[in-house]
């Protein structure tokens, strides 16, 4: 599978600092036998050969960590590409809150709740909350780990993903502004 797309939205995930070093992945669903997701270890911006998961079964051990979160919304969901990183507004306010509320008018009007689940990393646990969270909305945060963003596409999934976090920097800036 080329990698294009992935380069292309991981160089802009990094320029708004939406990432840090290897932290974070992304996948592209193909139909209903899986998706391709980047390997463990990897750089978003450059993400090296993708990794097959299919849909059922063992996932290779090369693929990112987070491969179990990527096949529970393929499964229940329709959406062709998840986009997951820890940008620190948002991974801040998921330590304080259960739901983030957007106040500026791009968050509302895209994604007017932002669910906080709970979950470890890599569990079956946090697959099935963000999956179900992801029903309700295009965005959610998994508590002090990062976001979870489903689209039809890698660019609609990093659009809620960098929405997502403008949001909660708006609230953070509210929330100076008050003090």
């Amino acid at each position: 599978m080329h990698n294009t797309d992935f380069e292309r939205i991981g160089k802009r995930l990094l320029a708004e600092h939406l990432i840090g070093g290897n932290f974070g992945n992304m996948s592209i669903r193909k139909g209903d036998e899986g998706f391709f997701i980047k390997r463990s270890g990897t750089y978003l911006d450059n993400p090296g050969e993708l990794v097959f998961v299919p849909m059922a079964g063992n996932a290779p051990e090369e693929a990112s960590s987070e491969y179990r979160v990527h096949r529970a919304v393929y499964k229940t969901s329709p959406c062709m590409a998840v986009v997951h990183v820890h940008p620190p507004h948002a991974v801040a306010l998921s330590l304080v809150c259960d739901e983030v509320i957007p106040q500026d008018s791009k968050g509302q009007m895209f994604c007017p709740i932002i669910p906080v689940v709970q979950g470890s990393l890599g569990t079956d646990v946090l697959a099935t909350r963000v999956s179900e969270g992801l029903v309700r909305a295009p965005v959610v945060i998994a508590r002090g780990h990062g976001t979870f963003a489903a689209g039809k596409t890698l660019d609609e999934a990093y659009t809620f993903t960098s929405l997502a976090e403008h949001s909660c920097h708006v609230l953070a800036l509210i929330e100076r502004f008050r003090k």
